[in-house]
């Protein structure tokens, strides 16, 4: 694979990992993070996201296909669907992840904030899994997880720097656009994935029917 496609499979995981919404999530935090603590969260929600995507990429298709039985045309149109409705929550609501009221009232240690909400959903969520999985199936399993390494190291740098990125994006006001311009664009990916989906679902029915 030469070096364009290998960014434009970089920039594509990026944006559905989606920094925006990690910022976002680290800096509104009641009371704040320490830059300690988002360092111990960044690494640690970072490695475990990236461990499980790595496996998807590796035996996700044997798991759908062999174990589940289910095709990837299925699962680009489902994780489209569900990718869809966060993007669109976002641009009605202005949040990428909104907690339960159970959630609300509870305590979560920093070790369980690094692995829910933030490695998973908000990390290795619908959007990502679905792309591992399938890049790998289309582009190979050393490109892809190459793309993938170099997009959640880049989110990695931006939950890093996120109490000072926010800062930045209040004094500008422009956190509130930032959410729904980020929500719409993931919306837009989510579409473009269902209908993907959805094209080879056709093409495999028109090939029996015609056959």
């Amino acid at each position: 694979m030469n070096s364009i496609k290998l960014l434009e499979l970089s920039l594509y995981f990026l944006a559905l990992l989606n920094p925006a919404s990690k910022i976002l999530f680290l800096a509104s935090k009641k009371p704040a993070f320490t830059s300690r603590q988002i360092w111990h969260i960044s690494y640690k929600s970072t490695l475990v996201a990236l461990i499980m995507l790595l496996v998807f990429c590796v035996a996700g298709q044997f798991l759908l296909e062999h174990i589940f039985h289910i095709s990837i045309y299925s699962l680009k149109v489902a994780g489209g669907i569900v990718l869809f409705i966060i993007g669109f929550t976002a641009m009605r609501k202005g949040v990428f992840y909104q907690k339960d009221n159970d959630e609300e009232h509870g305590h979560d240690s920093i070790d369980e904030i690094s692995i829910v909400p933030l490695a998973a959903p908000l990390i290795a969520g619908p959007g990502t899994i679905t792309a591992a999985i399938s890049f790998s199936a289309e582009y190979g399993l050393s490109a892809t997880a190459l793309a993938l390494t170099i997009a959640i190291t880049v989110n990695f740098a931006f939950m890093l720097f996120s109490l000072g990125i926010n800062k930045l994006l209040e004094y500008f006001c422009i956190t509130g656009p930032l959410i729904r311009i980020t929500g719409l664009i993931v919306s837009a990916v989510a579409i473009q994935m269902i209908f993907d989906g959805s094209a080879e679902w056709l093409k495999i029915v028109f090939k029996h029917t015609v056959g």
